[in-house]
């Protein structure tokens, strides 16, 4: 199946990297969100994006801003991914946002064109019956940074079939990243484990065990991570591991993935991480 145009739903931080990763990578993207504000961010983040490559070497490329974005569509209508071959969904982690999404890119989209779940935990299978095109859609774990990052988790559906699962792996290839494949399952694997281990760093702050800083010094002094467990939770940002967390504490119904109560009033005091200024770390910018 040839892939030419690619339809990137949530003009967040994920979906923006999705969109200049595919952008670098030679695609015709449009990128759809409900907000001019959203959109108007992600276009600065990926002219942001494209110059940082370019000052370190690093990521796909080697284009100037100007190239990457005239690659790319913003709008605020889902209609415009009528053309769409493919079409990566990066919205919020609540399946209550989801689930109309797919309901009507299943009616305006391609009867052709899978639909790839850029989640970190719901159900894959869940979100194919919300269409009625289940064969057609599967998982795709991106990375963030998503340029930078080399490796993404795959996840196949029930009923995702192997016409659907090549087609999502040559883009990949395309993409410059090497996909992993995985049975469908909350979490999959990163996420089953990361937010756990995540969440039980936070229990450690909650309970004055350790800082943030020792925590996270001990992970990559002792284990060689490149990040703490905390520094990742504020890449990620905070509200997206708390929703991901509620997810797998209700789909496993086991206590093990209760939500920290610090986790809780982080997120309802507005402290993301990275996207909002502050989280376990204050980055000395405001949102």
């Amino acid at each position: 199946m040839s892939i030419q145009t690619v339809g990137v739903v949530g003009a967040g931080v994920m979906g923006a990297g999705v969109a200049q990763n595919l952008s670098q990578t030679g695609h015709r993207v449009v990128v759809v969100d409900v907000a001019d504000a959203a959109l108007e961010r992600a276009r600065a983040e990926i002219r942001s994006g494209v110059r940082f490559q370019g000052m370190f070497k690093k990521g796909p490329g080697g284009e100037g801003a100007d190239a990457v974005l005239g690659r790319i569509a913003f709008t605020t209508d889902l209609d415009a991914l009528a053309e769409a071959d493919f079409v990566i969904e990066n919205a919020t982690e609540k399946w209550e946002v989801k689930r109309p999404i797919y309901e009507r890119l299943d009616q305006i989209c391609k009867e052709s064109a899978p639909f790839a779940a850029n989640t970190s935990a719901i159900s894959i299978t869940r979100i194919a019956a919300a269409t009625r095109r289940a064969p057609l859609v599967l998982g795709i774990h991106f990375m963030n940074p998503v340029p930078l990052k080399g490796t993404v988790e795959v996840i196949r559906g029930y009923h995702t079939s192997d016409e659907t699962l090549a087609t999502a792996l040559g883009l990949l290839t395309r993409m410059g990243k090497e996909a992993i494949v995985v049975k469908d399952s909350p979490g999959f694997v990163s996420n089953r484990v990361l937010m756990l281990t995540v969440n039980e760093a936070v229990y450690l702050v909650q309970e004055g065990v350790a800082s943030a800083e020792q925590i996270d010094h001990l992970f990559k002094s002792c284990f060689g991570h490149k990040m703490g467990p905390l520094e990742t939770a504020d890449l990620i940002g905070l509200d997206t591991i708390l929703y991901s967390i509620e997810v797998l504490h209700e789909s496993f119904n086991d206590s093990k993935y209760r939500p920290c109560p610090l986790l809780k009033k982080m997120v309802d005091a507005g402290l993301h991480g990275r996207k909002s200024g502050k989280g376990f770390y204050d980055y000395g910018i405001t949102v």
